[in-house]
């Protein structure tokens, strides 16, 4: 149980889900009559995100898309995110629209648990100086351009040498991320609050092609080599630009999202079973 119920809320829908805002202004209306404060506003509002750190607890309306990018606002104020799920996978929104009053009035009553997500911290470097900084709470990704032939990633761990990857690409994964893109690139799952993460190669070819977990105090250093477009995204948002010879620096990021939960921690294996269970293909017979 929290020790302190939260008093001032921002709540951030998405602007392309329809109904997200509807949700919003009734939510508003109903922790008003309440006596609590509370605003909404579009998560692309960037004056509203600097004003997270005035709330004691932002709250996501969307799907895990707008979970990941309040929760990185929530991280760089060090405030908890609710979320409520209007996706359609929800691995990292836990409370279904049908079921907001109850689940507010819990979090009002300081009834919950708060998560915590590591995130990572990666560098853009060219000709040994650092362009720019970057916190990704799911994952980074080095991948080919739009030209289909793969780009070679010399790899290193804590200065050694590990591999050099030809494929499509790498990605480089928080446990929040091992649900996402490194999943399907057939990485391994691995708990919420693991402090670990992980390398997960993209179509290797005739290159190291297993999934590497990685320990918490460790570097990881790609540089590319290719002769036509490379380029990177963090937590699935607009590719940026690689050029031959670039690096990027990850590490575990200072920041740390944090994560309002009703259920206990069992559910996350629970959720992850419902939604193996949605593969039409899992009850087909052999």
């Amino acid at each position: 149980m929290a020790d302190t119920p939260p008093k001032r809320f921002i709540l951030f829908h998405h602007p392309k889900v329809a109904e997200s805002l509807a949700l919003a202004q009734e939510i508003v209306t109903h922790l008003e009559s309440q006596g609590l404060s509370a605003e909404y506003c579009s998560i692309d509002d960037e004056a509203a995100r600097a004003r997270a750190g005035a709330a004691d607890m932002l709250i996501a309306l969307g799907g895990d898309g707008t979970m990941l990018r309040t929760g990185r606002v929530g991280a760089f104020n060090n405030r908890p995110v609710f979320g409520i799920n209007l996706g359609r996978l929800g691995f990292i929104v836990e409370v279904q629209p049908d079921s907001w009053r109850e689940a507010i009035e819990r979090v009002m009553c300081g009834d919950y648990r708060t998560e915590e997500r590591m995130m990572l911290h990666a560098l853009h470097c060219q000709d040994g100086s650092t362009l720019r900084s970057y916190e990704a709470l799911n994952e980074v990704v080095v991948s080919r351009g739009v030209v289909v032939r793969p780009i070679r990633l010399q790899t290193t761990v804590d200065g050694a040498p590990l591999t050099t990857y030809v494929a499509d690409g790498l990605i480089i994964a928080t446990p929040t991320g091992s649900t996402a893109y490194a999943l399907a690139a057939g990485g391994p799952v691995l708990p919420p609050e693991s402090k670990n993460f992980l390398l997960v190669p993209i179509s290797p070819h005739l290159s190291l092609d297993r999934p590497i977990v990685l320990p918490p105090d460790a570097t990881v250093e790609v540089f590319v080599r290719t002769e036509h477009e490379a380029v990177f995204s963090i937590d699935g948002q607009t590719s940026r630009p690689l050029q031959d010879r670039d690096s990027l620096r990850v590490h575990i990021s200072r920041h740390v999202a944090q994560f309002v939960r009703l259920t206990p921690h069992t559910h996350f294996y629970k959720n992850l079973a419902d939604r193996m269970a949605q593969n039409p293909t899992a009850n087909k017979a052999k």
